[in-house]
């Protein structure tokens, strides 16, 4: 097991990727550490705000990483505050940049997760990472600045970006769009509330994206921003009939026009191309496993 021996760090470790990510780290081989700002009893895992240097300074020292993957980050589009969306995705990394750069252990690889959010809603087909930046709301410039704060830290810091697409999977939180579709299913609610349906979007297992995350550390694709998406897409009205055939369950859909985007593209995933280039055998379970997955498994 190539992690063996070593010690990894992942920030956000509560979120709901963070624990997909944190066993995938430790089926590596890696003891896994984890921080994050809310208080949790595990073991290896240490409270800190990513906006108090000192202490996590010495906390980075104490951990003595080879491997960080970069999770912790205000992610819910919708989050009223924007002030929130600088100072943990901006800052926040900066802080742990600095702190990662002043630890005295050696650091194979820094996984820094940014998001497709950056290319906004307004390019159709499928995108590469050379596609033009157009981010659309505050959670997008955030990730954006990120990406161009940690150049950097480039030339100190073994770090590479990853823009996962839209990933999903059981415990994402019920405001993000999958879940809350799932979770009408699982109540037999008679109708759903969504914007526009005959959107094509590109989407991706939070196991496949954790697998891969473990995978580029391996890979060390360093200084690369790199998409982490499957290139197939679905219709949110495919995602319904989906779920319709899994459980046998109809419902209506009611469409809200305050939940329509205003100039939506169509078609939008991204070009899995650079990725399979570090991970030959990347692969993305069809989406009617992962609904199955998560129809079939409480919260």
């Amino acid at each position: 097991m190539f992690g063996a021996g070593k010690h990894a760090l992942v920030t956000g470790i509560n979120g709901f990727t963070g624990r997909y990510v944190a066993a995938e780290l430790s089926a590596a081989g890696y003891r896994v550490f984890g921080i994050g700002a809310m208080p949790f009893d595990g073991p290896d895992y240490y409270q800190v705000d990513l906006m108090d240097t000192a202490k996590l300074q010495d906390i980075v020292e104490l951990i003595q990483p080879n491997v960080v993957i970069h999770l912790a980050a205000i992610a819910y589009v919708g989050h009223g505050d924007a002030d929130a969306f600088y100072n943990v995705n901006l800052l926040g990394t900066r802080n742990l940049l600095q702190a990662l750069s002043a630890c005295s252990s050696t650091l194979d690889g820094v996984l820094l997760a940014s998001s497709a959010n950056i290319y906004g809603n307004g390019t159709a087909g499928q995108l590469s990472e050379s596609a033009a930046a157009n981010p659309a709301n505050d959670y997008a410039v955030s990730k954006l600045a990120m990406e161009y704060m940690s150049r950097l830290w480039m030339d100190k810091l073994p770090v590479f970006i990853t823009r996962p697409f839209n990933y999903t999977g059981v415990g994402q939180a019920e405001n993000f769009l999958l879940p809350k579709i799932v979770k009408h299913f699982k109540s037999k609610s008679p109708t759903i509330e969504l914007g526009n349906i005959d959107v094509w979007r590109d989407f991706t297992d939070v196991r496949a994206l954790s697998h891969a995350y473990v995978k580029l550390l391996q890979a060390k694709p360093i200084g690369e921003v790199i998409n982490i998406c499957s290139g197939r897409t679905y219709s949110l009205r495919k995602v319904i009939e989906l779920c319709e055939k899994i459980t046998g369950h109809h419902l209506t859909i009611q469409i809200n026009p305050e939940f329509v985007r205003a100039n939506e593209v169509k078609t939008l995933s991204g070009d899995p191309s650079k990725l399979q280039s570090f991970i030959p055998d990347w692969n993305v379970p069809p989406l009617e496993d992962t609904l199955r997955w998560m129809l079939e498994n409480e919260q």
